[in-house]
């Protein structure tokens, strides 16, 4: 039996990729720190960390004792710490740093002070935003383009979609590919290329195998309903119970691709386990683009109620406005085909949110604190 480290293994996409590894006959050890905006004051939920084949080590990726003795004897490593709020990120940004990058770049190098570790193989969780704005066709010259990020002054102006950067023409959305053009548009995102990066070239001069997955937006059961800088279900779901108005940032119509836990599990398992390890970056998402309002008319009818929904006009600093993912090398290369629909899967969240504590609506605060920071309007 191999023995896996799980990095922030606690967590929402843990919980579900814990219980795949063990019935593959795997150990796991956790690596986790329980922090309060992701679990709350009390973590709740966490039953499962007890089950027999799992070794949970309260602990932190930025520190070396707590990576020296949660990389003993392990065999791979799936890396899924870190801090993902892309709106925090733009005002907390030592703090992005020292846990996404340094986090990273810490476990390196204490596995470079191990010579008898034995680990062979690291899966890392990356994230669509390290491409900025997603990929575009120009419909008048035919040529693929990446825009630049929106400026502050052009989404003041609500000017959201975004122009070539060459003729200023409209453009044509079309999936992002691995080969697109790397621009991150926010510290969040800056922070995981430079995890892609310190991964890469760790694994390379290690002779480690490794896996980069640039995750969409991920969603579903167990996800943290406590945390409001990331998870706009969440978010709305918090919003919904409340019989409170979904407020939609721009004009409602920038669109995601949602993707279900389970196809990002799913696809996390397939790199640990194929055979030849990929030794690249693969794109994990559903394939689909979903505008933000058609998601949140979604998820109210999933609980049960009509959509009461309103464009607000707001942004945010930092933010996309559209990315769907190309996942033809994930299909390829790891033969993982996105499973769960979305009408599915949030189906399924929203009846997991309902037997959940009502958590309390923080989402005015964390844009307040964005306002304060002229990050927002």
């Amino acid at each position: 039996m191999k023995k896996i480290l799980i990095t922030g293994g606690a967590g929402f996409i843990g919980s579900h990729l814990v219980p795949k590894l063990l019935s593959t006959n795997h150990a796991v050890r956790i690596l986790d720190p329980l922090t309060v905006q992701v679990h709350g004051q009390v973590p709740a939920d966490l039953d499962w960390l007890s089950h027999d084949g799992v070794e949970f080590i309260r602990g932190s990726v930025t520190s070396r004792e707590d990576w020296i003795k949660a990389l003993d004897g392990v065999d791979g490593i799936v890396h899924l710490a870190a801090e993902t709020g892309t709106g925090q990120s733009m005002y907390e940004i030592a703090r992005y740093n020292e846990v996404n990058s340094q986090g990273t770049a810490l476990m390196f190098d204490v596995l470079g002070k191990l010579p008898s570790h034995q680990v062979t193989r690291i899966v890392l969780s990356s994230s669509r935003s390290v491409y900025g704005e997603g990929a575009y066709i120009n419909p008048v010259t035919n040529q693929r383009v990446s825009p630049l990020a929106r400026s502050a002054e052009a989404l003041s102006q609500s000017k959201w979609e975004p122009l070539c950067p060459s003729t200023g023409a409209p453009l044509q959305l079309v999936p992002t590919s691995e080969s697109d053009l790397i621009a991150p548009s926010s510290f969040y995102a800056a922070t995981k290329y430079a995890q892609e990066d310190l991964v890469r070239i760790g694994c390379q001069s290690m002779g480690i195998d490794y896996t980069i997955f640039r995750l969409q937006n991920v969603y579903g059961e167990r996800q943290s309903l406590n945390n409001p800088y990331t998870g706009i279900l969440s978010i709305f779901s918090t919003k919904i119970r409340r019989d409170s108005v979904l407020p939609l940032f721009e004009d409602g119509l920038e669109s995601r691709d949602f993707v279900h836990v389970d196809d990002v599990t799913d696809a996390l398992l397939a790199g640990l386990l194929v055979e030849k390890s990929p030794n690249t970056v693969v794109n994990v998402g559903s394939g689909i683009a979903t505008s933000v309002k058609e998601v949140a008319e979604e998820l109210t009818r999933a609980f049960g109620k009509e959509p009461n929904v309103t464009v607000t006009g707001q942004f945010r600093v930092g933010d996309i406005r559209h990315n769907y993912a190309d996942v033809t090398r994930l299909n390829n290369l790891l033969g993982i085909y996105p499973k769960v629909s979305l009408k599915e899967g949030l189906k399924r969240f929203a009846e997991w949110v309902l037997a959940q504590p009502l958590p309390e609506d923080q989402l005015e605060k964390a844009n307040q604190e964005l306002r304060a920071r002229k990050l927002m309007n």
